[in-house]
């Protein structure tokens, strides 16, 4: 099934290179515990944009050897339907390589503004590693400040909680950013909470990280 997962990643890849691509992300993010790499790619199969898909990749490494077993890496990619500018709906299949694979169907809510972008996707999937149902809440959020022409001070971030059976917490993250946009390049400071288990082990990290989109 991991074979499958990349295999269908890569095929999508390949027919998103025949489209046009509608927004591509990558962030670096180095703190003083970790290492994260994120890809985040949108593209639309047709001219009316209704159909597409989101292609999502992350690695996070974290320094220090008694943290090590939090290593993650991940990737998903999601095909989706718009019903419209605001709301989509699709299927996905998403690979991590702590919690194994699972099967996946999401809502995404996008509000998008000049200034302001926001995001919410709640999900319901499957585990086939755990054998079990869960929910997960995502959001996100940018926020622009004009300072001077093409420069911008700005805010994000990244919110994610995962309930394994809709009752027992098994995952979450807080991920915030503040800094300052050139012609499509970040670059400014960060700080990344994650939270572990039924009992949730903390973890923190605050650095520095740089933002492309193309």
């Amino acid at each position: 099934m991991k074979k499958n997962i990349i295999i269908i990643s890569l095929l999508l890849i390949g027919c998103a290179h025949n489209v046009q691509a509608q927004f591509t992300q990558l962030e670096l993010f180095s703190g003083l515990n970790k290492t994260d790499f994120t890809l985040l790619s949108s593209y639309a199969f047709n001219e009316s944009e209704t159909l597409g898909v989101n292609i999502l990749a992350f690695f996070q490494k974290f320094r220090n050897k008694e943290n090590q077993n939090f290593d993650e890496i991940g990737l998903q990619p999601t095909i989706y339907w718009n019903i419209n500018k605001y709301l989509a709906i699709g299927p996905s299949l998403y690979y991590n390589s702590v919690a194994g694979y699972s099967q996946r169907f999401s809502a995404k809510y996008m509000l998008k503004k000049s200034r302001v972008l926001f995001v919410f996707i709640p999900t319901v999937a499957n585990s086939e590693q755990k054998r079990v149902g869960y929910g997960e809440a995502f959001a996100q959020f940018q926020f622009y400040i004009p300072i001077d022409g093409s420069i911008s001070l700005c805010l994000n971030g990244q919110f994610l909680t995962v309930w394994d059976r809709f009752e027992t917490h098994s995952r979450s993250f807080q991920q915030l950013r503040l800094g300052v946009s050139l012609n499509g390049h970040q670059i400014g400071v960060g700080l990344d909470l994650d939270q572990y288990g039924t009992q949730p082990i903390n973890k923190s990290s605050f650095g520095f990280y740089y933002r492309k989109t193309l």
